[in-house]
């Protein structure tokens, strides 16, 4: 299997309105496909990762790895409004066998050299290994920044394992900050308490992370927020979808049986994308094996769709 490939003409389709107005686009009319083009300065990246071998390694149900260009068909027919032509989709990176440090460094190569042209990156997930990957490109883009990860997500996932997995993402690029003499500076807002060992919190309390139970998300999440933006001059944003309540996104590897509704966290990636330091973001975690009619793929793909906007 190759480790990237170009995006097929076939997944971005959807309903043609020119005939009512010239501006009656949608997304699939004005994202630029580029298959082996340089990064084009103030673009998005669009960047698929199609892994689900950390969710394999880490006991969780594989699905994941399918997840990119159903997002991207579901975000095809929605509606392109200014700004979204800067929408670039850069092709996904896969995992031959189980290779995904290989694939992670190929990420992390693709997300440096877009970051370093003037970009900003949009990656579709895979399982949340895909943050390794992704972060570690950002913070060698900028090696001199402060850059602040936000992790909207159940789980802390800082998890101690001999490989790469869907849980040890966040412990890697701690380390990786370490072994730079950086600073690590990771909030994780919307946590399990019940989802996460005492191992986890007492490895969370040790790197400093600034964290935000579910159950205080409304009280506590806007102002942990602003608190790590005005220590960052950069910020990575990686979103977990199984943050979501389940009735809102069944389709994930561990469902939430508490959650955070959409209507809640998008005040907080507004504030985000509109700060002008939101340098990357991903969506991860969605596995269309358990999709019910397409409502996981169509929640996925707004988020996305909502992100490219507020940036634009």
């Amino acid at each position: 299997m190759k480790q990237w490939q170009p995006t097929a003409r076939t997944v971005w389709q959807g309903r043609d309105d020119r005939t009512e107005s010239p501006n009656a686009l949608r997304i699939f009319q004005t994202i630029a496909l580029d298959d082996a083009h340089p990064p084009v300065r103030d673009g998005i990246a669009l960047i698929g990762f199609a892994s689900d071998e950390g969710v394999k390694r880490n006991q969780g149900r594989p699905g994941a790895a399918d997840s990119p260009d159903l997002i991207r068909q579901a975000l095809a027919n929605m509606a392109s409004h200014s700004g979204h032509e800067r929408l670039q989709d850069r092709g996904t990176f896969l995992v031959a066998g189980d290779q995904l440090e290989a694939a992670q460094q190929a990420l992390s190569d693709e997300v440096q050299r877009c970051q370093q042209a003037g970009m900003r990156t949009l990656v579709l997930g895979g399982g949340h290994e895909t943050a390794w990957a992704h972060g570690r490109g950002v913070l060698d883009a900028f090696p001199d920044a402060r850059v602040a990860i936000i992790n909207l997500d159940a789980h802390l996932d800082l998890r101690q394992a001999a490989r790469a997995t869907s849980g040890t993402p966040f412990l890697q690029l701690a380390r990786h900050c370490q072994s730079r003499g950086r600073a690590f500076q990771y909030a994780c807002l919307g946590v399990s308490r019940a989802g996460n060992t005492q191992a986890l919190w007492d490895e969370a309390h040790r790197l400093g992370v600034t964290v935000v139970e579910d159950i205080h998300f409304r009280r506590d999440a806007a102002d942990a927020l602003e608190r790590v933006m005005a220590g960052a001059d950069r910020v990575y944003l990686t979103l977990d979808l199984d943050v979501l309540p389940a009735g809102e996104m069944p389709a994930v590897s561990a469902p939430a049986a508490l959650g955070i509704p959409a209507l809640d966290m998008l005040p907080l990636i507004e504030r985000l994308c509109r700060s002008g330091k939101l340098q990357a973001a991903d969506l991860v975690e969605f596995n269309p094996h358990y999709d019910r009619d397409g409502q996981g793929a169509r929640l996925a793909a707004r988020l996305a769709w909502q992100i490219a906007h507020w940036w634009a």
